[in-house]
């Protein structure tokens, strides 16, 4: 099947949206019982973590961990937002710098000004874009972010999602309580894929889409650890309770390239193969044999995949044993996780 579909459905019980391109599963969202990213809690300070400059906080669903506390104090409640899902028996991790985004804006309470999406080049555009924030959101004081799904888009679209997001945003720095509460929701999948597979698109929303378009089929196949990469080189994405484990294979291919045939492959299927997965974290990967000096060619085809990756992945380098380290963000729900 050709071109890209969306398909809004569940998965037994839980949410789900799926990303199909061309017949392949691209992107899948998936909901949970954890607490979803975005989601912004009025939390009370707890205790400070000597030699971290973190502090555990209490929240409606259970312990969070702030990063980089400054003259936050036992008891004293501070306005956090969801970054992303905690690992098994640890805290939620959340941020003080809360966003409000949706598909054509974020707002940004704590960092006032206007932008403009880089992508966005056409002159004539980005006046367009600035002319409709003005309007909107010009006596705010709170900062915008216009995204790139805005170029294009139709001017009652565009304002009417500044405007969503600017009320959200004053609802929330407004509330003049002090006692731990949930005072905004996370996105589930289906807002998601509205909010963030922007192309155009086929949408599927009846009952079953996923048994009638092959979402199922490539969710079982994204359940299983191998990967083919073509011409009989395949990789193995393993998570473990520390890391996530990629192995490279050549398979058949005993050429004198094959080494660094299959790793570039998999540099071109690991952000989609993540992606579907839901995994995150550290992630190591174990090349196949390749000679040192195609190491850079490896790191430029890497870079240029997670460049369209949507999750925040640092890309650390190299170990002393010859693996290939990188961090990334815990920004989905686990596939593992959900039920068959």
């Amino acid at each position: 099947m050709k071109g890209r579909t969306i398909i809004l459905d569940h998965l037994g019980d839980v949410e789900a949206a799926a990303l199909m391109v061309d017949g392949q599963l691209e992107d899948l969202f998936l909901d949970s019982d954890a607490p979803r990213p975005g989601t912004v809690y009025r939390a009370i300070a707890d205790r400070p973590v000597k030699g971290q400059g973190g502090m555990f906080l209490k929240t409606p669903d259970g312990a969070a961990f702030l990063r980089q506390v400054k003259g936050l104090a036992p008891g004293q409640p501070i306005l956090v937002q969801v970054t992303g899902y905690a690992e098994a028996g640890k805290a939620i991790p959340v941020t003080a710098k809360l966003l409000f985004k949706s598909r054509y804006a974020i707002v940004t309470p704590e960092a006032p000004g206007l932008n403009i999406s880089r992508s966005i080049r056409d002159e004539d555009e980005r006046d367009r874009l600035l002319e409709i924030a003005h309007d909107v959101a010009g006596e705010s004081g709170f900062g915008l972010i216009l995204r790139s799904s805005c170029a294009g888009a139709a001017e009652y679209e565009i304002a009417d999602d500044i405007a969503a997001m600017l009320e959200l945003a004053q609802k929330v720095s407004d509330d003049p309580a002090r006692e731990m509460e949930t005072l905004a929701d996370g996105d589930g999948p289906h807002v998601l894929a509205w909010r963030e597979w922007v192309e155009a698109a086929e949408v599927v929303t009846t009952s079953g889409g996923f048994e009638d378009h092959g979402v199922l089929e490539a969710i079982d196949a994204a359940r299983r650890a191998e990967v083919p990469l073509g011409g009989g080189a395949s990789m193995f994405v393993e998570p473990t309770r520390a890391l996530v484990a990629v192995d490279v294979n050549t398979g058949s291919d005993a050429s004198l390239a094959a080494g660094v045939k299959a790793n570039l492959a998999c540099a071109r299927a690991l952000p989609r193969a993540l992606r579907v997965r839901g995994l995150g974290g550290q992630i190591t990967l174990d090349l196949a044999p390749m000679p040192k000096q195609d190491r850079r060619a490896f790191e430029s085809a890497l870079r240029a995949a997670f460049r369209a990756d949507q999750v925040e992945t640092t890309l650390v380098g190299w170990t002393p044993l010859g693996h290939y380290e990188l961090q990334r963000k815990r920004a989905r729900t686990p596939l593992s996780e959900v039920p068959a």
